[in-house]
């Protein structure tokens, strides 16, 4: 008989799972997939941004929902222990903008065959192809989980704890697709509403599709919700066939998911005023040609991408003699540099979204633990709690101090 036994083989499964063992528990991780860490694998574009190294007290400000909450896990065990505990396990890495921290080698890959290597060292036990299908629980304690074998029967396995860890919704095809709501939901526990987070936005600008591929750099983005500035955000947008992407995107995405009637207003110029813009096209416009045109100005102030869009946004004809732009047309080509106004009609799905807002709620765990407060034995790890954050490193953090904490099985 197993002393624990953890759901789910990802970042925070498998930090409860060393860590309770390296504390003597037999310990047994149930995986649906082929193999552990498979979102790992696939994070930060395949190289795993795995954490933040912005000073610790600053940490809080990153996680958008239940910092409170999140703080004691994180006191035990924050982004220098995490630092530490891959460097110690021969892991090198690089720190890089924005205080990201990647492994050298640049392959998310070798996260997770170090988290995996050191529960095996550990003598954790690996069950893979096994879905769990239900917890087991008996007056208000836990005894172990029902699960599919291989061979499609339905077995049991007890135990006296059982953590959570089976992740959220987001990335469905490496196995997160929301078992740990529904074993949480018929243990009594309530469910915040899921929401993708950190996801591309939708929108119908009829030029968007021109904007395939592009990425500016440096720009000021402002998201306003039913009329009204909500968050402003400067560095990168992308656009792609899944929507608008980028830093400031998968920020701000938090908010418009909520919202109502959403736009994002780029300022793509924020280095510049409205007065600095005016003399630059002015003194531009001075030294043209009279053969050239307004297409040949905008190709001095934008990507080439953004020429045909613009031109289009201004109802000005690309071949239009520049020496023919007079002070309206450069006032209102300013108010566009200034204000480039995306309305959001959507965002995209689950499959796309780096982390699930949502889930178990907090004040049903307890903090100090990661213990349920309804069924005793049962903890939770991971993004399956309603915890989530910025884009940077955070929300893998998040599941490294959960699934720590988790695996100490305090009670």
């Amino acid at each position: 008989m197993y002393d624990v036994i953890i759901i789910g083989a990802g970042a925070a499964g498998m930090m409860a799972a060393g860590t309770a063992a390296q504390n003597g528990k037999k310990v047994l991780v149930i995986e649906k997939m082929e193999k552990a860490g498979r979102k790992i694998r696939i994070t930060g574009k395949g190289r795993c941004n795995l954490t933040n190294a912005r000073p610790p007290e600053e940490f809080a400000e990153q996680v958008r929902t239940n910092a409170d909450f999140f703080a004691t896990a994180f006191a035990e065990f924050n982004n220098r222990a995490t630092i530490r505990f891959f460097e110690r396990r021969g892991l090198k890495l690089d720190f890089e903008r924005g205080d990201r921290v990647f492994p050298r080698s640049g392959k998310a890959w070798d996260v997770a065959n170090t988290l995996e290597e050191w529960c095996r060292d550990n003598g954790v036990e690996f069950w893979f192809h096994t879905r769990v299908t239900g917890l087991m629980t008996l007056g208000g304690k836990i005894f172990g989980v029902r699960y599919m074998n291989r061979r499609g029967f339905e077995r049991k396995e007890e135990a006296a704890r059982v953590i959570v860890a089976t992740g959220g919704v987001s990335y469905p095809a490496t196995g997160s697709t929301g078992d740990g709501y529904t074993f949480a939901s018929e243990a009594g526990h309530d469910i915040e509403p899921l929401r993708p987070s950190l996801t591309p936005l939708v929108s119908l600008h009829p030029q968007l599709r021109e904007l395939h591929k592009l990425l500016l750099r440096n720009i000021r983005a402002t998201l306003f919700i039913d009329g009204e500035a909500v968050r402003e955000e400067f560095g990168e947008i992308g656009f792609s066939e899944r929507g608008i992407e980028g830093a400031v995107a998968l920020r701000m995405s938090r908010d418009a998911v909520d919202g109502r009637r959403v736009k994002l207003s780029l300022d793509l110029k924020p280095a510049l005023t409205v007065e600095i813009l005016q003399e630059r096209i002015r003194r531009e416009i001075a030294e043209m040609s009279e053969e050239e045109f307004f297409a040949e100005l905008l190709r001095k102030l934008l990507p080439k991408p953004l020429v045909m869009p613009v031109c289009k946004e201004l109802d000005i004809q690309s071949k239009t003699y520049v020496k023919k732009i007079g002070d309206k047309e450069i006032d209102r080509l300013i108010a566009l540099l200034k204000g480039f106004v995306l309305p959001i009609s959507d965002y995209a799905p689950f499959e796309y979204a780096v982390v699930t807002a949502g889930g178990v709620r907090c004040d049903e765990v307890n903090r100090y633990t990661m213990e349920s407060l309804k069924v005793k034995g049962l903890y939770f790890a991971g993004e399956v709690l309603d915890l989530d954050a910025n884009t940077g490193g955070y929300n893998l953090q998040i599941a490294f101090s959960t699934g720590r904490l988790a695996g100490q099985l305090k009670q």
